[in-house]
């Protein structure tokens, strides 16, 4: 077996955890009602949508309850419903602002499971584009982002607000 190494990740766990009063990112940063410096581009009752900070692909979000539990048996129906109706509206949003060719979902639930924040769950959605796999990470340790956050944030943002279309007539649903 071939171990893929990926050491700029340790930089993501170790400096985004906890905000610097120890707190925990994803209760943290919803509190401090300054979304666009934080990145939250989606606000919900239950949940919220935040751009994660060092994105695997341009267009990486995060979804994360309000609540501060580290697993789905610790979300209330209503939590669980509306993460996922704010999952489809991140496939809606990214699909028909970058045209992605698939997209990876995911929570890693406990560290073991390679969860960075391991007492707050949260969600990810990564475009993907055919061919985006490239020799950059391996051969150099760089990863190619080809737009810049605050860019990534003002597109998405306004799509964000507009009124979520039914699942089956979304771009790419043909």
């Amino acid at each position: 077996m071939d171990n893929l190494w990926a050491p700029w990740r340790m930089k993501y766990i170790e400096n985004i955890l906890t905000d610097r009063k120890g707190k925990c990112i994803f209760c943290a940063k919803p509190e401090e009602n300054n979304d666009k410096a934080n990145m939250i581009i989606k606000r919900g009752e239950k949940c919220f949508v935040i751009m994660n900070l060092y994105p695997y692909n341009n267009g990486h979000l995060m979804i994360a309850p309000y609540a501060h539990v580290p697993n789905l048996t610790s979300l209330d129906n209503e939590t669980i419903l509306e993460i996922l109706k704010m999952l489809q509206k991140c496939e809606q949003v990214l699909g028909s602002s970058f045209h992605p060719d698939g997209f990876n979902v995911g929570v890693n639930i406990g560290r073991a499971a390679g969860a960075g924040i391991d007492q707050h769950i949260h969600f990810h959605v990564v475009p993907r584009w055919n061919g985006d796999t490239n020799f950059m990470p391996v051969l150099d340790n760089t990863k190619v982002i080809v737009q810049s956050l605050e860019d990534t944030y003002n597109t998405l943002k306004p799509l964000f607000e507009k009124q979520t279309k039914p699942l089956g007539q979304l771009e790419g649903n043909k």
